[in-house]
């Protein structure tokens, strides 16, 4: 979850899509050059599976001079071949 949280700050999309399963990965990720993330909290994580697991995060950002906003989510990922891969998330309040 961190690393794909710093590649988001980063803007480094070939990381994301190699870090994204290939179900659920968009063509492109659509980056807002004025976004600047301010800060990772991982909330939850566990094992829900041999295979699979799900990590609950926090995620602030501002987009240009705004408030500071944030970003909660349960995420789901997958392990397949020895790599973890996300693959979908619910938005939280």
């Amino acid at each position: 979850m961190r690393s794909r949280y710093s590649a988001f700050a980063l803007h480094n999309e070939p990381y994301l899509m190699m870090s994204w399963h290939p179900r659920t990965r968009p063509a492109s990720i659509p980056f807002d050059p004025n976004q600047k993330w301010l800060g990772l909290r991982v909330v939850e994580a566990k094992n829900t599976g041999a295979d699979t697991a799900e990590v609950a995060f926090i995620a602030r950002f501002r987009v240009g001079g705004g408030s500071a906003a944030r970003l909660h989510e349960r995420s789901r990922f997958v392990r397949e071949n020895g790599r973890w891969l996300y693959v979908d998330g619910d938005l939280r309040d």
